[in-house]
């Protein structure tokens, strides 16, 4: 009896090392990580540059922060990625530095490498892909496959949706991209995905008008 209360208070003493307790770095990258991934989300709402600029930078240093604080997050590595991403394009769709060019899709690839099956991450890749041209890393037809892959995985991704309906564009598939675009906007509507109801809204104009218009043109 002494010795089976012997090991129950052992057990009550020390039970806490028998479950895993998140480190306060792995506490504070996490942290880090969402205010650094809000940041950015806040600068894209945003319409005044200056504010825009604001955002991003302070995400920059929050994401740069959630690295150092826990390494192997690849939500760390997401957040710092998407700050980085807009503070290259803040002024239009340009990525004129390569050397930010090379820091971004480091940052994006390591979160990747972290967890392949990052929605987000897997998104802006797919995203890029497509967009950057080939001496830059571009591969559309990859890009494309990656961006269909996410569309089927992930219910709610409409970064991947919206990207998607864009190469539709291009391909002259305006039907199939006015429905990506309307999906990618119900869904931002629906969960509140403030920073990207513009861009589908645009989008989704964009391929409604280019229905439209070859409409007109077979009749």
């Amino acid at each position: 009896m002494r010795m089976r209360t012997l090991v129950l208070m052992i057990i009550l003493t020390n039970g806490l090392s028998f479950f895993p307790i998140p480190s306060s770095a792995q506490q504070t990258g996490e942290r880090l990580a969402k205010q650094a991934l809000e940041e950015c989300n806040k600068g894209r709402l945003a319409r005044e540059r200056a504010t825009r600029l604001a955002h991003f930078q302070q995400g920059r240093i929050l994401g740069e922060r959630a690295v150092a604080a826990e390494e192997g997050s690849a939500d760390a590595h997401f957040a710092l990625f998407c700050n980085l991403g807009e503070l290259l394009r803040i002024d239009g769709e340009s990525l004129t530095s390569l050397l930010g060019l090379r820091r971004m899709m480091n940052e994006l690839d390591r979160a990747l490498e972290i967890n392949p099956t990052h929605i987000d991450a897997l998104s802006a890749k797919g995203a890029l892909l497509v967009k950057l041209p080939s001496f830059l890393g571009g591969d559309s037809e990859k890009g494309e496959q990656l961006l269909q892959q996410v569309v089927k995985q992930a219910p709610r991704a409409v970064n991947a949706r919206l990207a998607l309906a864009r190469v539709k564009c291009r391909q002259g598939q305006h039907e199939e991209a006015a429905l990506l675009a309307s999906d990618a906007l119900a869904i931002a509507q629906k969960h509140k995905r403030l920073d990207f109801i513009p861009e589908a809204e645009a989008m989704l104009e964009q391929a409604r008008a280019n229905v439209g218009k070859n409409k007109e043109h077979r009749s």
